[in-house]
């Protein structure tokens, strides 16, 4: 038994049993999360902060410390957020834009098409609104036009009017078209969180925490962080300035943290340090409905609970994204600073179209990727990159499907769509520990790429069909030696073991205390062991729903999404009624208005093996 405060929760005593695991469905090994060396800290945590010892442990493994708890377990931008200062060229940016409000001059966002910045437009332009002021936009198009700045987009605002042009989550690559606005005449601001090179482009400010001279210490941020960083430099040049001391009152920055949540969380950026303050703080403003557009699109989602990082992530990130992907790439920035009810609906409604088109697409394109890469791994099983590609895919699902065959096959991922021009757009995605970003430049530096670049995790590019063979082999050697060794070392981090009768709204309350969760602070992932599985059946399309069954007699509900086809589906519809170790984590749900408790399944393991 562990005690959680008054309240007492069964516990597992057989943790050997699940540690004993090698060769999961998965084929994973399960090691616990909590390393030898953080034992003292979780013992610490657990007296000297009153913590129950299963919170403690969850804390401890994910870098709290017993003498800062308190802010961990209560994040405060007042405790968190740096001077905004310390970024490169934040002054110099913040000057600028504070002169263009003084002056009410005329002003253009470029933004990504993506959750991040679509928000980063919004927030500028919402601080803009507070300000009797606003800014025309530009997002280009996935398709049509690709990822950033464009000569033909900066010409465009140019000729528009703009006098200063901001670039959010893009710009810092974008050398032609700065250097082409410079000569027209206008100043750039780029707001960016992306990797930058040494030389950086011809723009007035370059504001991006990943710029190789910028020791802020706040890489992690999204690109809406970013922008908020800038809002409140701006905003404290023009208190200097005594602006708000006239006919202006001083916006309220805190308002605005709903949309720098939803970017952070959509962005899949590491959840520490500020960013856990950035999404606690914005789900509470989220929860407030203050933001017309965010109001409609959580209500057309059908969510009657309040929104939690899965909604951001899960629910309303997709929803937002379907446009950039599929449909008009501003229809998101569009509702995010919508004030008119009857347009935020008519927005919403549109997206929710897109993504229930979008979804169907996906699904059709995952299909033939699946079918592909399944054929190269049957002739080749130590193939180290998964390859998938078609002509004419739609170019704003195929991250998607690369993220789809990583996820299938655990290695990194290539998938292309080809044109009648023979030349292909292509993302690529990757496992920890292999850099598919490096990779794609490597291949860029070999004259295989017409353009490419990226992270670690995630990349895109464009070739030519005559070098695609050979583009292959060089990304598939660059990750090879990686690959190999995460398969070696591959395993599930688990965070304790528990009994069917632990799932209860109060362990759910404790658990809780250690969130946010999302990057880097992974949501908490336990093992049922031993727990019988029955009713194991295929729901939608291929999804396995579920009951487990602890040796007290308690059940509760599991699921395992998209494994109908998989190992970890294949033995839950083939042990119905026997004993599995199982592996996931915890959700609430909400079922007829009752919120219940139900387990999001990993992997599954036969004790018996």
């Amino acid at each position: 038994m562990t005690a959680l405060g008054s309240r007492s929760f069964e516990t597992d005593e057989r943790q050997p049993a699940f540690l004993q695991v090698q060769h999961s469905a998965r084929n994973l090994r399960w090691v616990e999360r909590l390393s030898p060396s953080d034992e003292n800290i979780a013992i610490s945590i657990a007296q000297e902060h009153g913590v129950p010892e299963i919170l403690a442990r969850i804390l401890a493994s994910r870098g709290a410390a017993r003498e800062t708890l308190s802010d961990y377990l209560n994040p405060t931008l007042k405790a968190l957020m740096p001077d905004p200062s310390t970024l490169q060229d934040m002054d110099l940016a913040a000057d600028r834009f504070a002169n263009a409000i003084r002056n009410k001059e005329p002003v253009a966002i470029f933004g990504d098409y993506d959750v991040d910045g679509a928000s980063s437009v919004a927030l500028i332009r919402r601080f803009l609104f507070a300000h009797g002021l606003d800014a025309q936009f530009y997002i280009p198009d996935r398709t049509l036009e690709g990822y950033g700045p464009s000569v033909t987009a900066f010409e465009q605002l140019v000729s528009d009017g703009a006098k200063l042009i901001l670039t959010v989550d893009c710009g810092t690559m974008s050398y032609e078209p700065l250097a082409h606005v410079n000569a027209m005449g206008a100043d750039v601001i780029v707001l960016d969180h992306h990797q930058a090179e040494e030389q950086l482009p011809e723009a007035f400010a370059v504001v991006n925490p990943n710029r190789m001279d910028d020791v802020s210490g706040q890489g992690h941020l999204a690109a809406a962080g970013v922008v908020y960083l800038f809002l409140v430099a701006v905003t404290r040049q023009l208190r200097r300035e005594a602006f708000y001391e006239k006919e202006i009152t001083q916006p309220d920055l805190m308002e605005l943290l709903d949309m720098v949540a939803l970017a952070t969380v959509c962005d899949v950026v590491p959840l520490k340090g500020l960013n856990r303050a950035f999404v606690f703080r914005g789900l509470e403003i989220m929860r407030r409905r203050q933001n017309l557009g965010l109001r409609v699109l959580v209500d057309s989602a059908g969510l009657t609970s309040a929104p939690t990082p899965y909604h951001l992530g899960f629910v309303l990130g997709p929803r937002l994204n379907a446009g950039g992907r599929i449909g008009r790439a501003d229809l998101a920035a569009q509702l995010l600073t919508c004030d008119n009810e009857p347009r935020a609906i008519e927005i919403s409604t549109t997206l929710e179209h897109l993504n229930a088109e979008r979804r169907a697409m996906q699904s059709a394109l995952q299909e033939e990727a699946l079918s592909q890469a399944d054929a190269t791994f049957q002739s080749r099983p130590d193939a180290a990159l998964a390859i998938a590609q078609g002509a004419d895919w739609h170019k704003g699902l195929i991250g998607l499907v690369a993220a789809r065959l990583t996820e299938r096959f655990a290695t990194p991922s290539l998938a292309i769509s080809w044109d009648k021009e023979e030349s292909g757009t292509g993302s690529a995605r990757s496992i920890q520990g292999a850099d598919i970003g490096a990779a794609i430049r490597s291949a860029l530096d070999a004259g295989l790429l017409l353009r490419g670049g990226g992270h670690a995790m995630a990349a895109g590019f464009s070739l030519a069909r005559k070098h695609a063979d050979a583009f292959f082999k060089h990304v598939e050697e660059a990750v090879q030696a990686n690959v190999i060794h995460a398969g070696v070392d591959a395993h599930l981090n688990i965070d304790g073991a528990l009994m069917a009768s632990s799932a209860t709204m109060d362990l759910m309350a404790e658990l809780d205390k250690a969130g946010p969760y999302g990057a880097g602070n992974p949501q908490p992932r336990f093992v049922f062991p031993a727990h019988r599985c029955k009713f194991a059946k295929v729901v939608g399309e291929r999804h396995v729903r579920c009951s487990l069954a602890s040796s007290d007699g308690a059940h509760m509900n599991a699921i395992a999404f998209n494994a109908a086809e998989t190992g970890v589906g294949k033995l839950l519809l083939e042990s119905s009624g026997l004993p599995l170790h199982v592996a996931g984590h915890l959700r609430r749900s909400d079922w007829g208005g009752r919120q219940k408790i139900e387990l999001h399944i990993e992997d599954v393991a036969d004790p018996r093996i």
